[in-house]
């Protein structure tokens, strides 16, 4: 009986718990669209640099550029992660000029 009663998810009795509540859905939900779309932008860089095509991975690079700052300057991950993301990128776009 014990493991039933603690599945159970407990509600909130004061008013600003349910309210914190309330905007973690939203807040949730916002960061599940947002970490989705950057995870999008990104494999649509490696893609093109797979592909072999540096016109198509230097423009897709150039828009996932702002999404990847957009995302770190929102706190989901740290600033030195995008900085180095965005730098793995380019070095993988700049390989494929070269070969």
């Amino acid at each position: 009986m014990a493991t039933s009663a603690k599945a159970k998810k407990k509600t909130v009795r004061l008013a600003s718990g349910r309210k914190r509540a309330r905007q973690d859905v939203k807040l949730n939900a916002a960061n599940t669209s947002l970490r989705s779309k950057f995870r999008t932008v990104v494999k649509n860089v490696v893609k093109a640099v797979t592909g072999g095509d540096k016109a198509k991975a230097t423009e897709t690079f150039k828009s996932a550029q702002s999404v990847i700052d957009s995302v770190a300057d929102k706190g989901m991950f740290h600033k030195n992660k995008a900085a180095r993301l965005k730098s793995r990128l380019n070095a993988k776009i700049k390989a494929l000029a070269s070969a």
